[in-house]
């Protein structure tokens, strides 16, 4: 019997890129094809030569529709098969294939925010909630709104075979956060979009937008980030490398900053939980500094790093490719 595939893929905009889906019927036991789309509707090419080109490189089993039918994440491609412009995955496919030999590890903390009528999830018309401090992994319909989107996704998730590791309400009340991985540079980025994409689709049953806005609400509220934990082999197995990759980042912390999505300079302000964002550093179990070091590491002196700059907005294959080529040169070297 013929299936449903939900052709998943990126779209040019900017600067903060949307993802954009489409059902192709498959036939019975086929595989998704290369398919295509109109790139004049999603600023990803001109009216006079619109086509663009959807090459699947994740099969997930559809959660949502079920029985046979399968969710296909693309990348876009141009006509001639070379990598469109927006096409950021061919980054991080090429820093694994430079480094693999370090056998680099991501772990994605995916923090959102929920919107109802035109306004976070939770907050009462017209005027604020109470100030944070009860709504971190809280409890009771006085400080969590939207948990029964959040179940639905994490089961979503399970069911197509990611690696989503946790869940947890987070710091501003309506938001909150997934966790992916640990997984190698390309893998986390397939599997963050598709975990994205089952966020905004599960979200559309209950009448809630889920955003990556990194400053949903300006003020003494705490924004949203993508944290990023990071190891590879050798930091797994001792401490010097774990400091030389902080050092690492440092060297080049402002061009970090500058892909680590729109708007950063709103969230890195030194204020909840964030260093500035025109500053680096680093230390242990501090997060106001720019890279942390676990607790648990530094005593077992060896382990991961976790990159608390980029934003819930950024693209995990641009902060995946970023860190994999500046920390392993330096261990390389």
């Amino acid at each position: 019997m013929p299936y449903r595939a939900e052709y998943i893929w990126i779209d040019g905009r900017k600067p903060t890129a949307l993802l954009r889906s489409k059902t192709k019927i498959v036939p019975d036991g086929g595989e998704p094809p290369i398919w295509g789309f109109d790139g004049s509707s999603t600023e990803q090419a001109p009216g006079e030569a619109s086509d663009c080109v959807l090459r699947p490189v994740k099969v997930v089993p559809d959660p949502i529709r079920g029985g046979d039918d399968k969710l296909v994440m693309c990348e876009v491609l141009n006509t001639d098969m070379t990598p469109h412009e927006s096409n950021t995955r061919v980054l991080a496919v090429e820093a694994q294939e430079k480094y693999g030999d370090q056998d680099p590890w991501f772990g994605l903390e995916q923090e959102y925010t929920f919107y109802k009528d035109g306004r976070p999830h939770g907050w009462p018309i017209g005027g604020f909630p109470a100030p944070q401090g009860g709504y971190y992994c809280g409890i009771g319909a006085d400080e969590i709104w939207g948990r029964e989107v959040v179940e639905d996704h994490t089961w979503a998730c399970l069911e197509a075979g990611l690696s989503i590791s946790g869940t947890n309400a987070e710091v501003m009340i309506g938001q909150w956060e997934f966790q992916i991985g640990p997984l190698g540079p390309v893998d986390v980025g397939d599997q963050l979009w598709i975990a994205r994409w089952l966020l905004y689709r599960i979200a559309e049953d209950y009448d809630i937008s889920a955003t990556l806005n990194p400053k949903p609400v300006k003020g003494d509220w705490n924004g949203a980030g993508m944290h990023t934990n990071f190891s590879t082999s050798a930091m797994r197995e001792s401490w010097d490398p774990i400091i030389a990759a902080c050092e690492a980042l440092g060297e080049v912390a402002q061009e970090h900053v500058a892909n680590y999505g729109a708007g950063i300079e709103e969230r890195l302000t030194g204020l909840h939980e964030t260093a500035p964002w025109s500053e680096y550093s680093y230390g242990v179990s501090d997060r106001g500094a720019s890279v942390r070091i676990p607790w648990q590491v530094d005593n077992d002196k060896k382990g991961y790093i976790e990159d608390r700059r980029p934003n819930a907005n950024a693209d995990p294959y641009v902060v995946a490719s970023m860190i994999t080529n500046t920390v392993c040169s330096k261990l390389a070297g």
